[in-house]
């Protein structure tokens, strides 16, 4: 067995060069879960077997055995790493309009150098929480340097907004230019949100083709108050910025049935947040000409809104979990958004819970390699502790640890 650690000179965390591990359960993250599972990892991380007593014969001898659950390496994604600076600059339960309005007046008070170190010591917590990939927000280049460094996998959303018809073209070079200078080609450019967007800058991101997209939906009530009735705090917010809002015409309908027929002929596409998505929502978008997959950021919205989406509603969808920013969480632990997950819905499996934090999300991302513990992958393993094995269930002291 090979269970040397080494430290990676060009990182601050502890990997192993390779291991054969087991565990009270093993939760391959896209399949039902193996009890007394043995899984064998060679030096490069790569999974060489994965072995289940009942079907095979195994050497005791050589495996370290775990008490509680292996699932691959979280997969977080909906994160906006460049707000890092702001961990604990912004009140609680402000609401949507309060949230961007507190965040606005406080985030040019910050140096570069304090943004940039707030990125590294994120991005250090959440591989320390066993995440190996994010899909992250960028409005700015100030992630780019870290991300380059290759110590996660990310997929980069650059993001746009602009209610001014005007104003488009303008939108779309700077996301461009942004997009240009990113390292890889791990990027795309993306819609902020429903509200926040001129029907002309909404043909312009579709145009570009990104083969996926992500925008924040329905994660205030507001939002869906603005397109059924033209009333709310959120279009009363954009008009006191964007004069042109005061225009806005109503659709009747709910925000998610009002614009996702504007972005017919993008491949893929993340909803984020859902909170006050419904199951007629969920009907419409099932139906459109788009692979939609449903993240939830269940500690921002309880941060923000103190309330959370109605997760049983989803239960035959492809779910994915985010942390959101520093600014609206108090961790970046996707174990800590499952907790609330399953505190809200208890009924909820596990099984399922850890699939929405692996397997869709890798699957959303593109990141085929991570998010299942399969032989020929390298997803990253993680232990589990403290897991109720009689149903299967977390608890407050579940604890993970990146194997």
């Amino acid at each position: 067995m090979l269970d040397t650690l080494r430290t990676r000179t060009d990182n601050d965390f502890i990997t192993f060069e390779g291991m054969i591990v087991s565990a009270d359960y093993i939760f391959p993250g896209n399949s039902a879960p193996i009890k007394n599972g043995v899984v064998e990892v060679n030096d490069k991380g790569v999974i060489i077997a994965v072995l289940d007593p009942a079907k095979h014969v195994i050497n005791w001898n050589e495996v370290k055995v775990y008490k509680g659950i292996i699932c691959p390496g979280f997969v977080n994604t909906h994160c906006h790493l460049e707000l890092s600076y702001l961990k604990g600059k912004v009140a609680e339960k402000k609401q949507l309009t309060g949230f961007i309005k507190e965040l606005m007046a406080i985030r040019e008070n910050f140096s570069t150098e304090e943004r940039i170190e707030a990125i590294r010591r994120a991005e250090k917590e959440m591989i320390n929480n066993g995440i190996a990939a994010v899909g992250d927000i960028s409005n700015g280049n100030s992630t780019f340097v870290q991300k380059a460094k290759g110590n996660l996998q990310y997929h980069t959303f650059i993001e746009v907004f602009g209610t001014n018809t005007h104003a488009a073209d303008a939108a779309m070079q700077a996301a461009q230019q942004l997009k240009a200078e990113y390292p890889n080609e791990q990027v795309s450019i993306v819609p902020h949100a429903p509200y926040s967007m001129s029907p002309t800058l909404v043909k312009k991101v579709v145009e570009v083709k990104e083969n996926m997209i992500s925008i924040h939906n329905q994660e205030t009530e507001d939002e869906n108050k603005m397109f059924e009735q033209a009333e709310g705090a959120i279009l009363k917010a954009m008009q006191h910025f964007a004069p042109e809002m005061h225009h806005f015409e109503p659709t009747g309908k709910s925000s998610l049935q009002s614009y996702l027929p504007h972005y017919f002929g993008i491949e893929k596409m993340l909803l984020v947040h859902n909170t006050f998505t419904q199951k007629e929502d969920i009907a419409f978008a099932k139906n459109a000409p788009i692979d939609v997959y449903w993240c939830f950021c269940p500690n921002a919205n309880e941060f923000i809104e103190g309330t959370q989406p109605d997760y049983a509603l989803f239960l035959n969808e492809k779910c994915t979990i985010g942390t959101d920013s520093y600014a609206s969480n108090w961790s970046l632990s996707i174990l800590d958004e499952l907790k609330t997950i399953s505190n809200k819905n208890p009924d909820i499996p596990l099984e399922k819970l850890i699939k929405w934090g692996t397997y869709n999300g890798a699957q959303f991302l593109g990141f085929h390699q991570l998010g299942s513990i399969e032989k020929g992958k390298s997803p990253g393993l993680n232990l589990i502790e403290n897991v109720q094995l009689g149903p299967f269930k977390l608890t407050e002291k579940s604890r993970v640890t990146c194997l």
